[in-house]
């Protein structure tokens, strides 16, 4: 029998955003040798009880079943006590990564409600557990804004938990259930008494769904770290008592941080800009509400030369903005732009035939904003983007009164940010005239194209994909060995700028960097209503491939080119189109097989399957160089799509990846020594 999968739903207006709600998932089957579905009938028909749907497709609940989904459980259980902290009676939230590997979340909270459930007749415990779209985040007298807005989080990760136990602390005494894939083992019964309140969570995620059960410390405690940024006061407990994880990582014991947070957004703020050398030490600070829209914001100027801005709806991070990230941009330009007029700063540049645009207010800016909506309408249950239209009113009106107030209050500071602003303006437009000047005096290269490109024959950049090759060497190979059809490649010489230290036209004058962003076709700087690049449309291929050597100098370039995507084009990583390719470490021979290992730990399995224990029967050849192998070798390890490997680049918390860019590739040199120390264990030093 073959199966396949239709979704039932509706398409839901609201805001005019254009949702799909599903309804129930169906699974259809289709016997073999009826294709046509002659035999089709209501016997086919199968619908998916309780939290089944949710083991059968656990990606649309949680984004994904690798480490990334695995994580999310934890943030989905944690963002109940977090709700519990905005309602004003959560004040302590302890996250406890067990030696088993399963999570514990407790808080001291009110408690999940215990009594019967008037129309499920079973306790409310359960029904919160087991049944989806089942929670207090509904009624606006429990939570008057929430994270969790469909309801599902707990549910899901009871569903795809081999085992989980609740434990409710109220009224002096101790409730509790256990289930099993989301299925309760008893009804909920007392078990003890206590003079605690709140709520524990225990669950041990289903290593049948999930590629990996094993959690990463650094990824929680960024989580973690940030939830107490954004809500002031709340103190989080993250704690590992995997002993031998630990040791492997330099660290003897159990390892705990906590994470609390008097000044919120400032502090965030500052914590994010530590690396980087201030404009001046003030911090523009704003918390106040409009339109029923609680919102904080925390502003902060440097010498840099990249906008970064962070922003988050309900404690959620908004990676792909949104509405209220629409009012902060048009807010801190109109303001900004107004200020510079009343000075007569704009009059001067007139005269230079230079305009300000929104960019140039933005260069040298870093800002968190946090907004708490109770009817938030996002775009998929992922909650990236947020789409209330009345947000931006509320958001602009909110940021326009605090920066125009700090602007006439602190005269020197705002002649440092205008002085910035206009430094900005005269760069950009030394960069277009440097990027002009390039493409002028490379009349061959032909609608713009860098000479070096290897373009594809496909004019779909759907089908599209270009290679970042180091080398000329390994280009060649490239060239060879790739699918003319759909394969485009562009040789790199060396290592390019470091574009964490440079300004715009400074990155245009390499010749490298200028190759790469013509042979995208997009520009530097972000449209202020979106975010994305000004003429993203235009981008030529959907893929985009960084392949360099398997050593420290190939890994180096992959940092400088990822530092140039995330400063200059975050939206290709955003949008999941860049991508580094995995070439082999070695190639393994014994007689007449022969296989290519990634990594050492496949090199070692080689030997342990085809080692006899006799001298010279591991026969094994080390890539250090693309240019080593042949073109043939290059597609079959490397390039073809069906047998290569790639990893995808992904932002799983901005905020902390612009703090670890600026802090590697940044001026300040202590903290990147300090990184290096902790972290030597795992640097690749193989020449």
């Amino acid at each position: 029998m073959k199966a396949y999968k239709k979704h039932v739903g509706r398409i839901a207006n609201s805001n005019k955003i254009r949702k799909f709600v599903p309804l129930k998932e169906i699974e259809i089957k289709m016997d073999e040798n009826n294709a046509n579905g002659q035999q089709y009938s209501a016997s086919n028909i199968q619908v998916l009880e309780g939290l089944e749907a949710v083991r059968k497709r656990p990606a649309m609940y949680i984004g994904d079943i690798s480490e990334k989904g695995l994580h999310h459980l934890v943030y989905e259980v944690v963002d109940n006590s977090i709700d519990e902290a905005l309602a004003g009676y959560c004040t302590h939230i302890e996250v406890t990564i067990n030696e088993d590997n399963s999570i514990t979340v407790q808080d001291n909270g009110r408690g999940i409600p215990v009594d019967m459930h008037e129309k499920e007749h079973r306790s409310a415990l359960e029904v919160v557990m087991t049944v989806l779209h089942a929670g207090g985040k509904f009624d606006k007298g429990s939570y008057k804004v929430s994270g969790g807005l469909h309801g599902v989080g707990v549910s899901c990760v009871n569903a795809l938990s081999t085992k989980m136990v609740s434990q409710v602390f109220r009224d002096g005494k101790i409730y509790q259930q256990e289930y099993s894939c989301g299925k309760p083992i008893y009804s909920v019964k007392e078990v003890g008494t206590t003079e605690l309140r709140g709520t524990r969570q225990q669950f041990w995620p289903d290593g049948s769904i999930f590629i990996t059960t094993t959690y990463r410390y650094d990824i929680l405690a960024n989580r973690m770290r940030e939830l107490a940024y954004l809500n002031a006061g709340i103190t989080i407990t993250l704690t590992d008592m995997r002993v031998d994880v630990n040791a492997a990582a330099g660290i003897e014991g159990i390892r705990k941080d906590v994470f609390y947070s008097e000044g919120g957004l400032r502090d965030f703020v500052k914590y994010i800009d530590s690396t980087r050398t201030h404009l001046f030490d003030d911090v523009i600070y704003l918390n106040t509400e409009k339109n029923e829209v609680p919102i904080e914001a925390a502003i902060m100027y440097n010498t840099s030369y990249s906008e970064n801005l962070h922003s988050y709806v309900n404690n959620i991070n908004t990676i792909e903005g949104g509405t209220h990230l629409q009012g902060f941009r048009t807010a801190l330009t109109r303001v900004l732009k107004k200020y510079a007029e009343d000075t007569k700063v704009t009059e001067k540049l007139e005269k230079q035939h230079i305009d300000i645009t929104g960019d140039d207010f933005r260069e040298g800016l870093t800002a968190v904003i946090s907004v708490k909506v109770a009817e938030p309408q996002f775009e998929g249950q992922t909650k990236t983007k947020l789409g209330n239209s009345e947000v931006a009113g509320a958001v602009q009106q909110a940021v326009g009164e605090a920066l125009t107030y700090y602007l006439e209050e602190h005269p020197k500071e705002a002649k440092l940010i205008v002085d910035k602003v206009v430094l900005a303006a005269t760069a950009r437009v030394a960069a277009r005239k440097a990027r002009e000047s390039v493409q002028r005096k490379n009349p061959m290269a032909g609608g713009g194209l860098p000479g070096k490109l290897a373009d594809c024959s496909d004019r779909d950049p759907a089908n599209c994909e270009m290679f970042i090759v180091e080398g000329d060497s390994a280009g060649g190979s490239a060239k060879q060995g790739r699918d003319r059809h759909f394969q485009a490649i562009l040789p790199i010489r060396g290592k390019i700028f470091n574009v964490e230290r440079v300004m715009w036209h400074k990155a245009f004058e390499h010749e490298e960097v200028n190759n790469i962003i013509q042979a995208l076709g997009v520009r530097f700087g972000l449209d202020e209503t979106d975010g994305k690049a000004a003429n993203y449309d235009k981008l030529r291929y959907y893929k985009t491939i960084i392949m360099t050597d398997a050593d420290v100098d190939g890994s180096h370039i992959d940092t400088l080119l990822l530092t140039l995507f995330f400063r200059y084009m975050p939206q290709l990583i955003r949008d999941g189109r860049l991508y580094i390719a995995t070439p082999p470490l070695y190639k393994c021979t014994k007689g007449k097989v022969s296989e290519y290992c990634y990594d050492e730990q496949a090199r070692l399995r080689f030997i342990d399957t085809y080692g006899d224990g006799t001298e010279g029967s591991v026969k094994t050849q080390r890539y250090k160089g693309l240019g080593e192998m042949n073109p043939e070798q290059l597609w079959e390890t490397t390039m073809n799509p069906e047998t290569r490997l790639l990893k995808q680049v992904t932002i799983e918390d901005a905020a902390e990846a612009d703090y670890t860019f600026s802090m590697l590739m940044g001026d300040d040199v202590p903290p990147r020594r300090e990184f290096i120390e902790r972290n030597a264990t795992y640097a690749n030093v193989d020449a």
